[in-house]
């Protein structure tokens, strides 16, 4: 009726031995913090293009020591400093990198990493605080 299967299974191990790597919780929390963390610096350079500031300058090289500590020293890819759209894709980056700090702060939490914790918490000020007035005059 059928052909018998020939090969192992990829889903079984032999009592006392692994034939896939393990990752530790904190290995996972490193790689799932260092992405949030990414991605934020990725949006701050965005918005660095469209709207340059010395508090977006610093932020961006806090996040990319952090990124890089958190990847063995490796640095992270920077997203090039060119032109967007404008004054409403400013206030969704500024939402966006708001959500990004959140989920670092939690994952840095999470894992007791009291630095990224404080700068996931001043990013989210910096952006909840860059939203503000435009979110009360858009009303």
């Amino acid at each position: 009726m059928y052909e018998p299967i020939r090969s192992k299974s990829v889903n079984s191990t032999v009592a006392g031995s692994t034939s896939f790597p393990h990752r530790s919780r904190e290995e996972e929390l490193d790689i799932q913090l260092s992405g949030h963390l990414a991605a934020l610096l990725a949006v701050t350079d965005e918005l660095r293009a469209l709207a340059p500031s010395a508090d977006l300058d610093a932020a961006a090289e806090r996040l990319a020591g952090q990124v890089a500590r958190l990847r063995g020293g490796r640095t992270p890819a920077r997203v090039p400093l060119t032109a967007a759209k404008g004054e409403p894709h400013v206030a969704a980056l500024h939402r966006r990198a708001h959500t990004l700090a959140g989920r670092a702060l939690v994952v840095a939490a999470s894992r007791a990493d009291t630095a990224v914790a404080i700068l996931a918490a001043e990013r989210m000020d910096a952006h909840a605080a860059a939203l503000e007035p435009r979110e009360l005059t858009s009303r």
